[in-house]
């Protein structure tokens, strides 16, 4: 069955629910308060790639799971060679039927740099203000590694027996691009470790309107992949008091510019076909109507105008490319002699990355600006199918929790870690149960934040999902 199928057998609701209160709170009060300590332990331990240390964190979750019970050869640390700060956890609950694949939960524990002086709060410390909690991590993702850990926690305390092994891999350098990645490492040289049946991690979250009613849960069900390329001027330069028209900065910002004005042609696949056909009944309106007249016919200026003005859904339509770093120059008096820029492309699934670096020579129309990739980040692989396996608990557990509102199939403008154990034969799957405001609740942006009801409940739903299953 296709996704698209799979949307379609499934029954929307155009009510939308506020959140009430917490499962998790109302039925397990001492655990809540314990979750939220290891949520906080994640939180303010910085993970950034420039001053950070994963391994550490690593370490604070291995002494949770141990104090929980969890023998010595069932808890393992990574650290791969030459890279002291960036190792991660591997954990296990075993299952009682050897012959069932395990269950992967996996989670990077990584989170994107944030500079104290531009936060309105230290992005290192969890604050709970107004109903949501602030920090850089908060959402992505140190809530659903949190989870994980929980999980493991509360299912020997109960002692749980799944049938399925239930496996954790927590995981350093999925924001970074340059950076060596855990998934990756994984994959090459622990595979049996993490060796499953399918993985679950993040990807798409539940999606909230503006007055804070849930409109849909949304699932992965393809990503973009994520790929940096490179603006190079290289220039002899000279004294600043002799200007000439050929200057390194003014070949690059030109270029740049002209990255700023183009758009890729806008393309339709399962995942972004079916996310906007669900969508159109629930947005409705001229949004809906535009949903439905897109994926009638991808050219339809008018339709892709109205929702290229949502930056999300112009993202999910097409391949986006932007630029993110500059430098150039190298003294106050003296004309530039090199000029740079990187330009970070989220490509649409299908789409070689090769054919996007000659559209980015075609676009710069400029000889002296070389375009190159840097560094390619593991095979492009096919996005793993979302049979009813696994569409059908997702479903069961957020009709239960949340009755009335759909799940949908949805494109991720971002990449995860998928993007790793899908080409080494782990099927990936993204779903966090969590719901998100409208603006994405500022994630990898200033003053990050999510909604605490949202996290506990995502924890009463990930504890049940995992669960659902570990007993198929």
């Amino acid at each position: 069955m296709t996704i698209f199928e799979i949307l379609l057998a499934t029954t929307f609701s155009i009510t939308s629910l506020a959140i009430g209160p917490s499962v998790s709170a109302a039925t397990d009060p001492g655990g809540l308060q314990r979750f939220k300590s290891i949520y906080k332990e994640l939180i303010e331990t910085n993970t950034t790639l420039s001053v950070g240390d994963c391994t550490s964190a690593a370490k604070r979750m291995a002494a949770r799971l141990k104090a929980a019970g969890y023998p010595d050869e069932d808890v393992r640390l990574f650290v791969p060679d030459g890279h002291p700060k960036e190792g991660g956890l591997l954990a296990v609950l075993h299952g009682s039927n050897p012959g069932a694949k395990a269950i992967l939960m996996l989670a990077h524990i990584d989170v994107v740099e944030a500079k104290r002086e531009d936060w309105t709060r230290d992005p290192f410390t969890l604050i709970e203000e107004d109903g949501y909690f602030y920090a850089r991590g908060t959402s992505d993702m140190k809530a659903q590694a949190a989870i994980w850990v929980d999980n493991l926690i509360r299912y020997r305390e109960a002692g749980y027996k799944p049938k399925r092994t239930i496996k954790l891999a927590l995981t350093c350098g999925e924001e970074t691009n340059g950076a060596l990645n855990g998934a990756e490492w994984l994959t090459q040289h622990a595979r049996a470790a993490i060796d499953a049946e399918f993985a679950l991690t993040e990807g798409v979250d539940g999606t909230l309107d503006s007055k804070g009613h849930r409109v849909a849960l949304g699932i992965l069900a393809a990503e973009k992949t994520s790929q940096n390329y490179v603006f190079e001027v290289t220039n002899p330069g000279g004294h600043s008091s002799r200007p000439v028209p050929d200057n390194a900065i003014y070949h690059l910002v030109r270029a740049v510019d002209r990255v700023s004005r183009f758009e890729f042609p806008v393309q339709l696949d399962h995942a972004n076909r079916g996310f906007f056909s669900g969508m159109a009944q629930l947005v409705g309106g001229e949004d809906g109507a535009a949903m439905t007249a897109v994926v009638k016919n991808p050219n339809d200026a008018a339709a892709v105008a109205v929702l290229d003005k949502e930056p999300n859904w112009h993202a999910m339509l097409r391949t986006t490319c932007v630029a993110t770093l500059l430098s150039a120059g190298h003294a106050t008096n003296a004309l530039p002699q090199r000029a740079r820029a990187n330009i970070n492309c989220r490509i649409f699934p299908g789409v070689s990355r090769e054919e996007i670096l000659a559209q980015l020579v075609r676009i710069a129309d400029d000889p002296a600006v070389v375009v190159s990739i840097p560094e390619v980040r593991g095979p492009v692989a096919p996005p793993a199918p979302l049979t009813r396996q696994v569409l059908g608990p997702i479903e069961k557990v957020a009709h239960q929790m949340w009755p009335g509102v759909p799940v949908v199939p949805a494109l991720e403008p971002g990449a995860s870690d998928a993007q790793f154990l899908n080409p080494a034969g782990i099927p990936t799957y993204g779903v966090t149960g969590l719901f998100t405001d409208p603006d994405g609740g500022h994630i990898h942006g200033l003053n990050e934040r999510i909604r605490i009801k949202s996290v506990y409940e995502g924890r009463s739903f990930l504890y049940q999902l995992v669960k659902l299953y570990a007993d198929q």
